[in-house]
């Protein structure tokens, strides 16, 4: 993940941060209509019940796809170091292979010369 996408990512995430601030400001707007000796005000109610609403599915999509974005991310996923090291390993050991081969080829070459 680059720098740029990491700080995108952030504001983000503070943007629903602030988001979430706005939707208890609501929920406590409410709280104090309700408790208003004259009754609650239904339009003011109903006002701020449909942004808390909205607000909170905004806040779940973003932070839906937030998630998805950092699952996505895989920051070993062009890494080739374990089949270069397999590779490297499986070289060696053909090495060794061919030396004793060769080892076991002079063993017979003496053998018959004898």
């Amino acid at each position: 993940m680059d720098p740029q996408s990491q700080t995108t990512s952030l504001q983000r995430l503070q943007n629903v941060e602030k988001r979430i601030v706005r939707v208890l400001e609501l929920a406590g707007g409410v709280m104090d209509e309700m408790a208003n000796p004259s009754g609650p005000r239904k339009e003011l109610v109903n006002s701020h019940c449909s942004e808390f609403m909205q607000s909170v599915k905004d806040i779940q999509m973003t932070l839906r796809e937030e998630i998805k974005s950092a699952c996505e991310y895989r920051p070993f996923e062009k890494c080739d170091y374990v089949p270069r090291i397999s590779n490297e390993i499986c070289c060696k050991k053909l090495e060794y292979l061919i030396a004793q081969v060769d080892e076991m080829r002079l063993t017979i070459d003496e053998y018959n010369e004898a």
